[in-house]
């Protein structure tokens, strides 16, 4: 296959990967990247079905995404919310007038017997996104954490109690039997398949959900592609969201070196931003050193450049081993 040609396949949480994913879609023509994300943050609210991550992505790619919050939609507005909260509902999920449609037609289409992929493809058609968004499985995956107040409910930790808890372990509910995306099973498979990027979402609540999958995982292990790993870690600390919190409640260094540990044996590349580039990673790993805070579009893109870029560098030589 040609150096920069073939097909990119992103593994993908919510709003940090998101970011990374609308670079790469700029990077690629948009039949060749697929996006596979995180659903172990879905769950049923209100008798919705809800699943947040692919939401970002979705409303990321498409453009409709609040640029200030980084979920939900833009221009807003909260009706509903205060009308529940009038008639002593819960409000501590936080669900806007525009993206509760999202919720109900999702929800309504499930029942009639409908797949999740099935589903997020109509959405992806319907917003006029060319890149494929693929739920990680149609199978039911739902992340729990152990805390000192007790197992919780993974939107009951983030949202609820604010990721105030303090993290003792992870499970992820009905992983070892889920069938992964046959689609990207496929992807993994193929020979046309130019790179695996791993978005800097947190490895720990949005990556790991993905891996916990056996077949996705051996999957990716055999892959021929280069897999990139890009750290959601910069200068000791997460860019977004409480992975670094919860690195340090599991006794895990807070470094681009956990991360590359965390990964070993997976991937063939480690993107780290500059003021990472002294730190030490596990032999046989490429180290690319650039810009991973994205605050603007152009950051978003040079980004997915950088990590394409690294991928064709590597090419068929992986190092990496099972």
């Amino acid at each position: 296959m040609p150096q920069g040609s073939g097909h990119v396949l992103a593994l993908c949480g919510g709003i940090g990967g998101a970011k990374l994913a609308l670079g790469l879609s700029r990077a690629v023509a948009p039949d060749q990247l697929t996006i596979l994300v995180n659903t172990g943050d879905d769950f049923v609210h209100l008798g919705l079905a809800i699943s947040p991550d692919i939401d970002t992505v979705l409303y990321t790619l498409s453009g409709l995404a609040d640029p200030v919050r980084g979920w939900g939609v833009r221009d807003e507005t909260w009706n509903f919310m205060a009308a529940l909260g009038g008639l002593g509902g819960e409000t501590w999920f936080q669900l806007g007038d525009r993206d509760l449609a999202t919720h109900v037609e999702r929800t309504r289409r499930l029942a009639a017997g409908e797949s999740l992929a099935a589903v997020t493809e109509g959405f992806r058609r319907a917003w006029g996104i060319g890149p494929r968004v693929l739920p990680m499985s149609d199978d039911p995956v739902r992340t729990r954490v152990e805390t000192a107040a007790g197992w919780l409910d993974f939107q009951d930790y983030f949202v609820r109690r604010r990721c105030e808890p303090a993290v003792t372990g992870l499970d992820f509910a009905g992983a070892e039997a889920a069938d992964p995306s046959d689609a990207a099973l496929t992807l993994l498979a193929s020979p046309e398949l130019r790179a695996v990027v791993i978005c800097p979402s947190n490895p720990y609540l949005s990556i790991d959900p993905l891996l916990a999958m056996p077949g996705l995982r051996r999957a990716l292990a055999a892959c021929p592609a280069p897999v990139v790993v890009v750290s959601p870690i910069v200068g000791g600390a997460a860019v977004k969201g409480p992975t670094a919190k919860m690195m340090g409640e599991l006794g895990i260094e807070v470094s681009v070196a956990s991360v590359a540990r965390h990964y070993e044996g997976l991937i063939d590349a480690l993107v780290v931003d500059a003021a990472d580039r002294d730190q030490h990673v596990p032999p046989g790993l490429d180290v690319v050193v650039t810009q991973t805070v994205m605050r603007t579009l152009e950051d978003r893109v040079n980004l997915a450049k950088a990590v394409l870029a690294a991928a064709d560098r590597i090419g068929g030589s992986r190092r990496r081993s099972e």
